[in-house]
């Protein structure tokens, strides 16, 4: 009994695709740089 459950726990985890934080860097890096691009930008305006 013990074994089937730790067999299907496995198997569910192995099903389970979360995309962690630390894999998004590439995604988050050019997120930052447009922000940080739109930011410059209304500081000239402003200025």
């Amino acid at each position: 009994m013990k074994t089937r459950w730790i067999k299907t726990t496995a198997e569910a985890a192995n099903e389970l695709n979360v995309q962690m934080p630390w894999e998004r860097g590439a995604r988050r890096a050019s997120m930052i740089a447009r922000r940080s691009q739109a930011m410059s930008q209304l500081n000239l305006l402003s200025a």
